[in-house]
């Protein structure tokens, strides 16, 4: 038995001393250390009671919160692109050469010159054009007879020596509010009125149906005068705002804000100084059918077309256009035509609705005429058609009618010649092509009962390109344009 002292101390076990005694005559000698336990020991997982930290995870959050905010962020700013309303600029001129003539109420002419700061000096003249004015028809003002919104009377005369038909604004506001602006369409602008409004003046939102002249936007042009506030306000169909400052009238700089006619503005309080602008009210004109055109026939023209009219009278008559337009007839409909005519289409496109009768553009090839509402389709080329070629007997090499005589020669020939093989060929394809256009909606010129009105020997006809697939090749079908009148 072993002493007392002796258990406090970590020995060897029984089984250790006898396996280390029984190797004791060997050349080594193992020792094991025993603290270490040669159990595989399963120890429960200790709970932590605090919240767990979960770095990755938030940072994960974070990360989309940063990518949801700048896709929201992208996704108005690519809004706004879409659809602008407004547009801004200043005018590249010295305020010192504008000029502002006005006749007063005594019938006397005065002239304001610019720039003005109010603050230091109020020029006379600007007095009497104050006295001059007549309050805006702004709703909501009536019981602030001294913060009224003031307007110029359009009765009164008054002209400036800014003309905007000399600085590119227009050019500026079609290519900003109108980019699909189709040619032949301009912009035209006239001066609407001069407003002002002095310290203390605010004019509310004033709806676009305070703007019913037909016009499709408003240019509001600031002029040099110094003033504080007055900050303009444009609100769309959907309620978008923006604001703009207008540099205050500072003397060097000329703003200018245009805005689409549906739109809404209104102009904050004045603060200190004196506020005053131009309005301009922008039209859109055109050579086409649409709005107003810019030119009219001549007499001569008129007097020319008269008797074909009234020789015509129960019939529907027809006729072809004589300048090309570079588009494709399966892509649109003849009528999208009418805003690009040109030249001689374009006067006598014109002439005729001088005379008050309906011109339409219709698509024709061919002897056929597709309606007004149908573009120019020619279908598919089916090879298991009882009229195509392959079901004729005809082999691979007879696909086109352009395929020399030699190409053709030989035991498969059916008709005894390359010459009659050709003709039974063209005789097959436009057999073909027909029954193709037909399907795609075009009816007879006969069946239209449409009278092609032209010269003795044909001129020039506006020729248009469909292509379509013949026998496995590529071609393209030659279209004209129609321009159908009826004639009560």
């Amino acid at each position: 038995m072993h002493p007392r002292s002796a258990l406090g101390s970590p020995t060897p076990s029984a089984a250790s001393r006898l396996s280390d005694s029984s190797r004791s005559d060997g050349s080594r000698h193992f020792t094991r250390n025993g603290s270490v336990s040669e159990f595989e020991i399963e120890r429960p997982l200790k709970m932590n009671t605090s919240s767990p930290k979960r770095p990755g995870v938030r940072r994960r959050q974070s990360e989309y919160g940063a990518e949801s905010a700048l896709r929201a962020s992208v996704s108005r700013l690519l809004t706004a692109k879409a659809r602008p309303f407004t547009v801004t600029g200043h005018i590249p001129m010295d305020p010192a050469s504008l000029v502002l003539f006005f006749r007063s109420k005594s019938g006397i002419t005065h002239s304001l010159d610019f720039p003005i700061n109010i603050d230091y000096d109020t020029p006379p003249a600007l007095e009497v054009l104050l006295a001059a004015c007549k309050p805006h028809p702004t709703p909501g003002f009536d019981v602030y007879p001294d913060r009224e919104t003031l307007f110029y009377p359009a009765n009164l005369p008054l002209t400036a020596t800014l003309e905007i038909a000399n600085h590119p604004i227009l050019d500026a506001v079609r290519n900003a509010l109108f980019p699909a602006l189709p040619m032949g369409h301009y912009l035209t602008a006239l001066r609407d009125k001069l407003e002002v409004m002095a310290t203390g003046a605010r004019m509310a939102p004033q709806p676009r149906t305070l703007r019913n002249d037909g016009r499709v936007a408003t240019i509001c042009v600031t002029l040099p005068v110094h003033h504080r506030g007055g900050n303009m306000i444009v609100r769309d169909s959907e309620g978008t705002e923006e604001k703009f400052f207008g540099g205050g009238g500072k003397p060097s700089e000329v703003h200018w804000t245009a805005f689409l006619g549906e739109c809404e503005y209104e102009v904050e309080t004045i603060q200190q100084g004196c506020r005053m602008s131009f309005t301009y009210a922008v039209h859109l004109k055109t050579y086409g059918a649409a709005v107003d055109p810019l030119i009219t026939p001549s007499e001569y023209f008129l007097d020319l077309l008269s008797p074909v009219l009234s020789l015509s009278r129960g019939r529907k008559v027809a006729f072809y256009l004589t300048q090309d337009y570079g588009v494709n007839p399966s892509e649109g409909l003849a009528e999208s035509l009418v805003p690009h005519l040109k030249g001689s289409d374009s006067l006598l496109y014109h002439a005729l609705k001088v005379y008050k009768l309906a011109p339409e553009l219709h698509w024709a090839a061919g002897g056929y005429v597709w309606p007004i509402d149908r573009t120019v389709e020619c279908g598919n080329d089916v090879l298991d058609s009882p009229t195509s070629l392959s079901s004729m007997g005809f082999p691979s090499a007879f696909g086109s009618p352009a395929r020399s005589a030699k190409s053709i020669r030989g035991p498969m020939s059916y008709y005894g010649g390359p010459e009659e093989d050709d003709v039974e060929i063209m005789k097959i394809e436009a057999h073909n092509l027909r029954m193709r256009v037909e399907e795609s909606g075009a009816i007879p010129l006969s069946e239209a009962e449409i009278f092609i009105l032209s010269d003795w020997v044909p001129g020039p006809l506006a020729k248009e390109r469909v292509y379509f697939v013949s026998n496995g090749e590529l071609e393209k079908l030659i279209v004209n344009v129609l321009l159908v009148i009826y004639v009560p």
